[in-house]
């Protein structure tokens, strides 16, 4: 159970790193004209608003901003499907080579350590180990692809374990303290298209 004096320091720090934050935003609570605190924070932004010629300004939490560049590095790096050139000779390599990355597994597991309130309720994950195990290694028969032409298509398919302690905390209304091992099972596929060789020029 979590002490009344470290409950108390981290509410300080939470209180402390608020109003740093609060007078290096370029917002001003007091607004020249005499009104209160969170009245002249509103004529502020109503004037601003009038001023360029938009809505009021509305604050927005770095939460959602996260969630939309995550969602762009996910779109840009893991949910396209690569087109290859063909690898002539004899050592041309048939065979997955590209087990998934620690980011991309990480980024499959279910979110269970969004939301909350940092010193507050937060649910971490601690000491991480993976095991990628390749489970599907097949190649297609060449094919006609729309916007890519003749071209096969290699599945290439992982089962991806990881193993991780599960930390839940929460020091306010109920300070508690869980750590549970766990274990979860995702499957990542990289399927990627190599285009087909043509038929081979007379010399």
């Amino acid at each position: 159970m979590m002490k009344p004096g470290s409950l108390l320091k981290r509410i300080s720090l939470m209180v402390g790193l608020g109003l740093m934050t609060m007078t290096n935003s370029g917002c001003i609570l007091v607004s020249m004209t005499g009104y209160g605190l969170f009245a002249g924070m509103l004529y502020n932004a109503f004037q601003l608003a009038g001023f360029y010629g938009t809505t009021p300004l509305i604050p927005v939490s770095p939460y959602y901003s996260e969630l939309i560049e995550d969602a762009y590095i996910r779109e840009e790096r893991y949910d396209k499907v690569p087109v290859l050139d063909p690898v002539e000779g004899e050592h041309a390599p048939t065979f997955c080579q590209d087990p998934p990355y620690p980011d991309e597994v990480m980024r499959a597991l279910p979110n269970e350590t969004s939301g909350g309130a940092s010193f507050m309720a937060e649910t971490q994950r601690s000491n991480v180990k993976m095991v990628v195990e390749p489970i599907v290694d097949r190649m297609d028969d060449c094919r006609f692809y729309p916007l890519v032409g003749p071209a096969r298509l290699h599945h290439c398919h992982y089962k991806c374990t990881v193993y991780y302690d599960k930390v839940i905390r929460s020091d306010w209304p109920v300070p508690f303290f869980h750590k549970d091992e766990t274990i979860q099972v995702v499957y990542i596929d990289h399927d990627h298209l190599i285009r087909c060789t043509g038929p081979a020029t007379p010399q």
